[in-house]
């Protein structure tokens, strides 16, 4: 503050130093300082442009889908049945309903990520990325089964019928029950990487695309101003803890993702004879490649670093949300929780890059149908020569000449919902390390309603990026844990599972 006082008062400092800002010198400074870290958490497998983190995410996915007999399958009716409320008892402890804590944990893992991410990945490695992307997102199922159950097992309930639950709980609760060490150290460790997440990805990196999404249809002006609209409609939700955030994800999420897929529909079914030579492009290319940059092995890297990063599968955040649902039963919260990928990745994903295919803004070689590369060859040529959601913008244009207007809708809907639900994995992971209290949990809500106006009035490339890598951090630390913890859940399936057979968990009249 005071180098911009500096400048602001002498002139012809102000132009000495006009080409570096202040956003520039936080940029160079914080860049410095976290570079080191963010480069950990997002380097390569050697020998290969693989990054560790997804492979970490991705076995760990594997591990528990084989562990628990492929419980996404067995158990996928009963988790429909569970959202519809059929085994709720009104009287079980909790804040909120099965279908509002998939709700709000589906809200904080759709956002951009469906609609950017999935461009750069079809964009590099080609449509034959969607499978790969699929099969992530059907494995990490069994991820998000496993760390939601958990989430409600070790959550702590207090008397005015709030709960708080998570990783940070599990970990120290659940070592300390199998005799382990180190527990609490490593549930403060992910306490620690939540918060900064949490104001990071899960706040300004969203506010600052919506500006940007914002500005590009109705002409630039100041990112504050986006930034304190926001922040006044986001405290004003969150101020009423985790019932009232539910209330507005159980409307927001249904209706933002029904406004995306129907739009998504509307071009397949406008294109509908091109629908079986797309699904030829994800099958073909997601074992030859069709040409792509890095060939088949691109498309794989591609395809799996996508889901991983848009459903979080293994991060731990959505079993904070989870853990406040009603139930006496841990494990119905994790078999509705399992939905959450199958939506994130297999349906909204899958919609994207269907439609960025058949659009055909990807260009193709006739003589070849091979796809062609750009003038760098690290993507393929687009038509306009654009990537993210400028891509997605322009499939969906192409069809519907007005979709950017309801592109910067969904973009200002998907930052609105994660910036609540990532307030709310923040709030507990900071109650955890200062405690509970309402002083306490209105501290962590205006510092973070403060980060959504300098994340909207910034363009902090360096934060953006060490929270992305704070964010995968709780994926080390959560998943080195679930290891430990998997067959506590075991447990719970085992038992659950006899129960439901023998007819002694029943449905409930409504």
């Amino acid at each position: 503050m005071l180098s911009f006082f500096a400048v602001a008062a002498v002139p012809g400092v102000a132009q000495a130093q006009e080409a570096m800002t202040l956003d520039q010198q936080v940029n160079q400074v914080f860049a410095a300082v976290t570079g080191p870290f963010v480069s950990l958490i997002f380097a390569p497998i050697p020998g290969t442009s693989f990054p560790w983190i997804v492979m970490w995410l991705v076995i760990a996915a594997t591990i528990f889908t084989l562990y628990f007999g492929f419980v996404q399958f067995r158990f996928f009716g009963h988790a429909i049945s569970l959202v519809k409320g059929d085994y709720s008892d009104p009287n079980d402890a909790g804040e909120v309903s099965h279908f509002q804590a998939l709700a709000t944990a589906l809200s904080g893992t759709v956002g951009l990520g469906n609609i950017a991410g999935v461009a750069v990945a079809v964009g590099i490695g080609g449509p034959g990325a969607t499978f790969w992307m699929i099969l992530a997102g059907l494995l990490g199922m069994a991820s998000k089964f496993t760390e939601c159950t958990l989430g409600v097992k070790y959550r702590n309930e207090y008397e005015d019928g709030t709960v708080s639950g998570g990783p940070m709980y599990y970990i120290s609760k659940g070592f300390k029950e199998l005799g382990l060490p180190g527990g609490k150290f490593l549930a403060v460790m992910f306490s620690i990487f939540c918060i900064l997440g949490a104001l990071g990805g899960g706040n300004m990196f969203q506010a600052n695309q919506a500006h940007a999404q914002i500005s590009g249809i109705v002409g630039d002006y100041p990112g504050w101003i986006t930034g304190i609209i926001f922040a006044a409609v986001v405290f004003a939700v969150i101020v009423g803890g985790i019932k009232s955030i539910a209330n507005v994800t159980e409307k927001v999420v249904p209706f933002m993702g029904l406004l995306y897929v129907g739009a998504a529909l509307i071009i397949l079914l406008v294109n509908y004879d091109k629908i079986g030579w797309a699904f030829g492009q994800i099958f073909g290319g997601a074992f030859t490649g069709l040409g792509v940059a890095g060939g088949f092995v691109g498309a794989l890297i591609q395809g799996f670093k996508r889901a991983a990063f848009s459903n979080e599968a293994g991060v731990g955040s959505a079993a904070i949300a989870h853990s406040a649902v009603r139930t006496k039963e841990p494990i119905t919260e994790g078999f509705v929780s399992l939905l959450e990928p199958l939506i994130d990745t297999v349906v909204i994903c899958t919609m994207t890059a269907l439609v960025i295919t058949i659009s055909q803004q990807l260009i193709v070689d006739p003589a070849t149908g091979l796809y062609v590369l750009n003038e760098a060859g690290s993507s393929i040529a687009t038509i306009g020569d654009v990537s993210g959601v400028a891509l997605t913008s322009a499939a969906f244009g192409s069809a519907i000449s007005w979709f950017p207007y309801v592109l910067a809708i969904a973009v200002i809907l998907f930052a609105f919902s994660t910036m609540i639900s990532w307030s709310y994995y923040g709030l507990k992971s900071w109650t955890y390390l200062f405690g509970e209290g309402k002083n306490s949990e209105l501290t962590f809500k205006i510092i973070f309603c403060v980060f959504i106006v300098i994340g909207a009035a910034a363009s902090l490339g360096p934060v953006i990026d060490f929270s992305d890598a704070a964010i995968f951090a709780m994926a080390v630390v959560n998943i080195f844990c679930l290891y430990f913890l998997m067959k506590l859940v075991k447990k719970e399936l085992i038992s659950y599972a006899s129960r439901l057979q023998s007819g002694e968990i029943r449905k409930f009249k409504h």
